[in-house]
């Protein structure tokens, strides 16, 4: 049986992950590959149980190590129930956001200890990596400005953090990309969709043969 292939597509908020994944997951499908596409945090129930507690813009309160903890749960549970299932069956995982979302975001955002925030991935996941991650980059103020104007009605609580943070986000990923650069490969997300997209598929076809 050929082995599942893991990719998790990263970015600060509005960088197009999302489309980008659809393509992908359409060009493979195409191929009569099993394509698996999933998002961090939700995927299977009690995850997207935890994502609607962890977005609701009616929770600005939240605690920094509360909204990690709950990242790291929803990940433990969406990874054993939905992701490991779907590798070992030989299948494409297309997964919107992973491990590295929590060290840019609660990290490098929230300024919690990188330490800890690795020791947690590493609980959470057996070390459980991907084998291919895509890192879409973008200035902060053009990510935020596709989602005002894409989804203005449909706002969560990390969209409403001010721009400063966004960026600090941003940097957190170049930052992470940079010390891992054999699994980053760094995709300039302000470029027309469709050389994103290619710019997708040349990396992903040669990382990963049929």
């Amino acid at each position: 049986m050929k082995k599942g292939f893991l990719i998790s597509i990263e970015g600060p908020d509005g960088s197009g992950k999302s489309t980008l994944i659809k393509e992908l997951a359409q060009f493979y499908n195409e191929k009569g590959v099993e394509v698996v596409v999933t998002r961090e945090p939700g995927g299977v129930r009690i995850a997207e149980q935890i994502r609607q507690i962890i977005l609701n813009p009616d929770h600005m309160e939240m605690d920094e190590k509360t909204e990690l903890l709950l990242y790291i749960a929803s990940r433990r549970q969406h990874l054993v129930e939905k992701v490991l299932p779907a590798l070992e069956r030989g299948a494409l995982v297309l997964m919107d956001r992973f491990i590295d979302s929590s060290v840019a975001y609660q990290g490098y955002g929230r300024g919690l200890d990188l330490g800890a925030i690795h020791w947690l991935n590493q609980f959470a996941t057996d070390g459980r990596k991907p084998d291919l991650t895509l890192l879409l980059d973008l200035p902060a103020s053009e990510g935020l400005a596709r989602i005002q104007a894409s989804r203005s009605d449909d706002v969560d609580r990390l969209d409403q953090e001010d721009l400063s943070w966004h960026e600090q986000v941003r940097q957190g990923y170049l930052a992470i990309a940079k010390k891992d650069p054999v699994r980053f490969v760094q995709i300039d997300a302000s470029q027309e969709f469709q050389k994103v997209l290619a710019d997708a598929l040349d990396i992903v076809i040669e990382s990963w043969s049929l």
